[in-house]
């Protein structure tokens, strides 16, 4: 065995038993390359340093797992990878959440502005109906975008991305939908204009 051998062996078996000083030294040559991975998938590098991080303490945590140098990155490029996912799962949870209290608070908020026109649930639910079925006399593509507009609040350029078509196209189908809705609605116009 070559005296390079031997000091990786030396290391490695240091490290497995716990020693501060091989875990900085394999801390300094890596943190960086993993930070940089990270950011391959969350592009802000504080959050980057953070997942980096943890996948430090995962690898200390577990060193003794460990039965290769190579195996040192091996652990490090996967915990933080798998770190990675579960950020982007839990940002894309709580964008869910907060996309679902939005929309309830307004439901709500739309029920009690009606309610203070005195509706009883039977011209409520008339109402909705009145105004679903003017959604459906909308032209597919022009219903489409103005539901994503309107209903589940999305920006102009989101819709062109989403239905592959012109943010000019998304705008004309916003403006041909509120026509024909001005025009369908025209009898209860004054009640529908504040939920458009």
């Amino acid at each position: 065995m070559s005296s390079i051998e031997s000091n990786i062996s030396i290391n490695l078996l240091l490290f497995r038993s716990g020693d501060e000083q091989v875990f900085k030294l394999i801390f300094e040559n890596n943190y960086e390359r993993i930070v940089g991975f990270c950011m391959q998938f969350i592009p802000d590098r504080e959050e980057a340093k953070n997942i980096a991080q943890q996948a430090f303490v995962k690898l200390w945590t577990n060193r003794e797992e460990v039965n290769t140098l190579n195996g040192i990155r091996a652990f490090l490029y996967t915990a933080a990878k798998t770190e990675c996912l579960n950020f982007l799962r839990h940002e894309k949870y709580i964008q869910n959440y907060q996309k679902n209290t939005l929309e309830n608070r307004e439901k709500i908020l739309n029920q009690e502005i009606l309610e203070s026109f005195k509706f009883d649930k039977l011209e409520y639910q008339e109402l909705e109906e009145m105004i679903q079925n003017a959604l459906e006399k909308l032209p597919e593509k022009c219903r489409q975008v103005f539901v994503k507009s309107r209903f589940e609040y999305k920006k102009n350029r989101e819709i062109a991305e989403e239905l592959g078509i012109a943010q000019k196209s998304v705008e004309s189908n916003i403006t041909r939908a509120l026509k024909i809705l001005r025009k369908e609605l025209k009898d209860i116009l004054p009640l529908v204009l504040w939920m458009f």
